[in-house]
This record gives C-alpha cells, sequence and structure tokens, in this order.
C-alpha cells in the first residue's frame, strides 16, 4: 500500500516537473491552466487511494494492524444565533461643536477669561475685546440726545403758547403750523437718536466675547493685545467642545452600500478604555467620496466622561444575522472537485465509522462558518483528528 501511495506521488511529481519543463517561458494564463489540471489530477487520484485503502482494509485479513480505530474528537452539531460583522476603524466626535467668532468683526483682546482646558457654560464670558472708540460714541451720543430732549421741550412750549394766541385770534396760522412742525421734526430726531444709542450699545456689547454652548475649552490660542478674529493661522482660535452628545464617524467601503443603513446594529469599542457599546447606524451617507470610494456612517454613543473625541474606536457593523444557524469551524472544512464538505460519526452496528458529507456554506465571520445543507443538529461532528480521515474509516471517539 505505501509503495502505491510512493508511486502515484511520484507520478504527480513527474507530471507537474515535466508540465514546467516543457513550456518554462509560457503565459501566466497558460500555467494557470496547467495548475488547476494538477490540482483536479491529484485530488482524484487521493480519492483513489482512499478508496483502495479502504477496499484492501475490508478484504485483507493481513492489515488487520492498519486498521486500526483513529481517535477523533466531535462535537454534537447544535443550532444557534449566527451573526455577521464588517470591521472597519472609526473616530469619535461630538454633535456639538463650537467655533466661537466675533459677532461684529474682528478686535483687540483686552482681557482673556478662559484656558484650555476648563469646563465652561453657555452664556460665560470667555473674551473682552477693545471698545473705547465706542463708549466714546455712546457718550456722545447721549449728550446729543439730550441736547434734542432740551430743544423738544422749548419747541412743544412755544408751540402750546402759538396755539393758545391762535385760539383767540392772535397770531398768524403759519406761525402755529411752523412751531407744530419743529416739535414734530425734533420727536423724529429723538426717536432716531434713541436708536441710534441703541445700535451702538449692540456694537459694545459685542466686545463681551461670550460661549454660545456648554462645554470643554478644547482649543484656546489668543493672547491679549492679539487680533481675535475667531480663525487663525493654524486654524480656530477658541473651540468649546460639548462631549454630552457624542459619536463615533466611520468611513464606509462603497461596496457594503448596500448593507450599511440607517438602524444597523453596531458595536464599537474603545481599546485604551476597555469599553464596548451597543448602538446602532443613525446617518448613513448618500454621497461617495471620490477620493477614498467610502461613504461615511454615525452612530450615537451613549455619555461617558472618559470618552474623548478624536479617538480612535474599533466598529462593527451587523449586515447578516441568522436565527437557529448551524455553525462549525471554517478549519474542519475541506474542499474537493464537488465541493465543500466534512467528517461526522455514523454508527453501524457495534462500529464508529467516519461519513464523508456534503455540504453548502453559508458567510464566514471570526473562523466559524454558516453551514446552510448537508449536516443536522444532532449530527455528530468531527472537529479533532480530522485530518487524512477517509470515508468509511473506523473510528475511536474521545469523550470530552
Amino acid at each position: 500500500m505505501i509503495q502505491l501511495i510512493k508511486q502515484v506521488t511520484g507520478l504527480a511529481i513527474i507530471l507537474s516537473l515535466a508540465a514546467c519543463g516543457a513550456n518554462p517561458k509560457g503565459s501566466i494564463a497558460e500555467k494557470k491552466a496547467e495548475l488547476d489540471k494538477l490540482k483536479k489530477e491529484q485530488s482524484k487520484l487521493s480519492d483513489k487511494i482512499k478508496n483502495l485503502e479502504n477496499d484492501i482494509a475490508k478484504a485483507d485479513t493481513s492489515a488487520v494492524k492498519e486498521n486500526i480505530a483513529k481517535l477523533v474528537g466531535v462535537t454534537t452539531v447544535a443550532t444557534q444565533d449566527f451573526k455577521h460583522y464588517i470591521e472597519l476603524t472609526g473616530r469619535v466626535d461630538a454633535d456639538n461643536i463650537s467655533y466661537i467668532s466675533p459677532r461684529l468683526g474682528p478686535g483687540q483682546v483686552k482681557a482673556v477669561y478662559v484656558k484650555r482646558g476648563d469646563y465652561v457654560k453657555k452664556g460665560q464670558l470667555l473674551l473682552k475685546l477693545d471698545d473705547v472708540v465706542i463708549r466714546q460714541s455712546i457718550s456722545a451720543a447721549r449728550q446729543g440726545l439730550e441736547a434734542l430732549k432740551t430743544q423738544l421741550a422749548f419747541a412743544k412750549d412755544l408751540y402750546n403758547r402759538q396755539n393758545n394766541l391762535w385760539k383767540q385770534g392772535i397770531g398768524t396760522e403759519v406761525q402755529l403750523l411752523t412751531a407744530k412742525n419743529n416739535v414734530e421734526s425734533l420727536e423724529k430726531q429723538l426717536k432716531a437718536g434713541e436708536e441710534n444709542i441703541k445700535t451702538i450699545q449692540e456694537q459694545a456689547n459685542a466686545s463681551n466675547i461670550y460661549s454660545d454652548v456648554d462645554g470643554i475649552a478644547d482649543i484656546v490660542d489668543i493672547r491679549v493685545g492679539e487680533i481675535f478674529t475667531g480663525a487663525g493661522a493654524m486654524g480656530p482660535q477658541i473651540k468649546i467642545v460639548n462631549t454630552n452628545n457624542l459619536k463615533v464617524i466611520t468611513d464606509i467601503p462603497e461596496n457594503y452600500s448596500a448593507k450599511v443603513k440607517n438602524g444597523s446594529r453596531v458595536v464599537v469599542s474603545i481599546v485604551e478604555l476597555n469599553t464596548t457599546y451597543n448602538t446602532s447606524i443613525s446617518f448613513s451617507g448618500k454621497v461617495i467620496n471620490p477620493n477614498n470610494r467610502s461613504f461615511i456612517a454615525e452612530a450615537k454613543l451613549p455619555y461617558d466622561g472618559f470618552i474623548r473625541p478624536n479617538q480612535l474606536a474599533q466598529v462593527k457593523i451587523e449586515d447578516y444575522s441568522v436565527a437557529n444557524a448551524i455553525v462549525v469551524p471554517v478549519n474542519i472544512v475541506g474542499t474537493d472537485d464537488k465541493g465543500k464538505y466534512v467528517y461526522v460519526v455514523v454508527k453501524e452496528g457495534t462500529k464508529l465509522l467516519a461519513k464523508k458529507k456534503a455540504i453548502v456554506v453559508g458567510e464566514l465571520y471570526n473562523q466559524f462558518i454558516e453551514v446552510k445543507t448537508g449536516i443536522a443538529a444532532g449530527d455528530i461532528l468531527i472537529t479533532d483528528g480530522y485530518q487524512n480521515i477517509y470515508d468509511g474509516q473506523l473510528l475511536k471517539v474521545d469523550v470530552k
């Protein structure tokens, strides 16, 4: 028997060497075709060897010692839920990020009330800009307003006197109308002056820079005497990040565009924190980035004071799920010219024999593969010692 195996193996090697030597400068396609041919021949030879071994073991009484039962480990097939995930790397981001800027244009900084890393509240004063010129304008406008009020009081008094004289038949109508027009004109000027003061006061208030969100001062890149514009040469001058509402952002390759959608289940792991969160896709982009052929997906994260924006996260997006599936280790699945197969244990009388079963497989994930047809719950699957087993081989089961 051993001599037969050596002869067959030698024949395969000679055929392989002959194929290589016959056309050493052949095309890649020709070499691939020749390799496929040799593999098929090898598979057929292996099957013939196993069949011959089986026939000899049954017919040759002198081979009793060779027909010793092989020790194998087994597992009873059972159903379980099977899930397949797309594994990617994402980054943590915040929903509420505020880039602080002056409302009414740049200004020179007179005071800074916050430093990087401080927690600030919405409405808290962050900076004070120079407002000397604006304050002088307010003072001048108020003085002008007081002068208008004095003039208006005098014009009203003059109009009342003129009106009383007119009622007594003294004076002309033109004098009365002139006095009335002066009053109305001064009233309009007074109203315009009051609105002007409100505008200047608003400009003065704009010199106070406040935070518009609660959060952490992530960037404070401004000093007293510098001009505050909101954005410097290196980026924002003040950035406030609210870490209460965080999300993980992931670039999804476009070949998964039909599998990832709003509501898809997601498992987010942050290795540095040794934490895992179960969440779902809250936003799935509709546009493919032409630079990396991907689209954006976002998933909300629960509040955790230890999570930081821009932190890396491992993202597993569930794209396939089956309840009560049959799942086996992928390493025990063999392949021949007919497809995939596994070995199970069957009982014939008092003997335990190996039986080769063709199977149809589904998705593969984490070293396990779904088996759609070929075996059923309750079958005894050979999981240890399955190497070099042949169909019908006598077995001895290692009970664990």
